[in-house]
């Protein structure tokens, strides 16, 4: 007879997924101009890759990483981009094979989730909780540049600032986010593990650097007057909240106050779908604007230019 209940079976998932992730998730320490840092990373591949925060490594190079096993190797930086604030490094010896990664687009609200760190002093470091929201964003900024972090997972597993670069899985085991963050009291973040940030990470693995297009606009979501909303079914829009002097908005035609519908006969709804557009492959490509204007229709072609941080 079965007698198993629902904490039973609850811990059971968290035992498993923390006896698959611990021994691949290490602790980082680097040493800078400013002192000493620390956070986590997680094994990436099976040639020594970790990826951790792009806020953990800061300006530095190099520094160590160690794992529960009580391996310790130096590791050095393979490129970092602030602007999702993610990193990757490469330990100087073999580490252990790495986990899978999932999709976090697959994630709902009320999902399990188990936060797996390894701050110094702390190995193994492992908290569990729920999805408590999807579809966040939250500001980074690079040298010259802001930008939001899109689709953020926001969880209440119990994280500290020593989990920054640790692993946050789904109930599989599977990866779907890099803790990222301390929120606040009971409250977590991490950049998903989706295809977005997949084409950010082969970036950093093969170039080192992300490049990005640059339109020149600051957009916020906006309601489509609801006659517009009835014939297209789309219920939201990014309203043009300032265009940036000379640049690509600029010289496209588009205007403050534009309701943006669709890119390249794509509908778009938050300023995050505009921003999954703009990686490398569009700059230097001619894209058709649509916007609603004065209660009209009008289509801009804009060109990206890249963008310099």
């Amino acid at each position: 007879m079965n007698d198993e209940g629902p904490l039973d079976a609850y811990s059971a998932v968290v035992v498993g997924v923390a006896e698959l992730l611990t021994p691949r998730v290490a602790s980082l320490r680097i040493r800078g101009r400013h002192g000493e840092a620390s956070g986590s990373a997680v094994v990436l591949s099976s040639e020594g890759h970790l990826i951790t925060n792009a806020h953990v490594v800061g300006e530095a190079n190099r520094g160590e990483v160690a794992f529960s096993d009580g391996t310790v190797a130096s590791f050095e930086l393979v490129g970092r981009d602030p602007l999702s604030d993610l990193a990757i490094v490469r330990a100087d010896r073999s580490v252990p094979a790495p986990p899978e990664y999932g999709d976090a687009d697959r994630l709902k609200v009320g999902s399990l989730v188990v936060a797996v760190g390894n701050p110094l002093g702390l190995a193994g470091s492992v908290t569990a909780g729920v999805v408590s929201a999807l579809g966040r964003s939250m500001p980074a900024r690079g040298r010259t540049t802001a930008r939001l972090i899109e689709d953020v997972i926001q969880t209440d597993a119990a994280l500290n600032p020593g989990n920054s670069g640790g692993a946050l899985a789904d109930a599989s085991g599977r990866v779907v986010g890099i803790n990222t963050a301390v929120a606040g009291v009971g409250l977590g973040l991490a950049v998903p593990v989706n295809a977005t940030t997949n084409r950010i990470i082969y970036s950093l693995l093969h170039d080192g650097r992300v490049r990005r297009a640059y339109l020149g606009l600051v957009t916020s979501p906006a309601p489509l007057p609801p006659a517009w909303a009835d014939r297209s079914g789309q219920g939201t829009a990014l309203r043009v909240v300032e265009v940036v002097e000379h640049s690509p908005a600029e010289a496209s035609g588009l205007r403050r106050g534009d309701l943006i519908l669709a890119v390249g006969g794509t509908p778009l709804g938050d300023a995050q779908s505009l921003q999954r557009r703009l990686l490398d492959d569009a700059i230097g490509t001619r894209i058709e604007i649509t916007v609603l204007r004065n209660g009209a229709l009008v289509d801009a072609v804009a060109e990206p230019t890249e963008l310099v941080d």
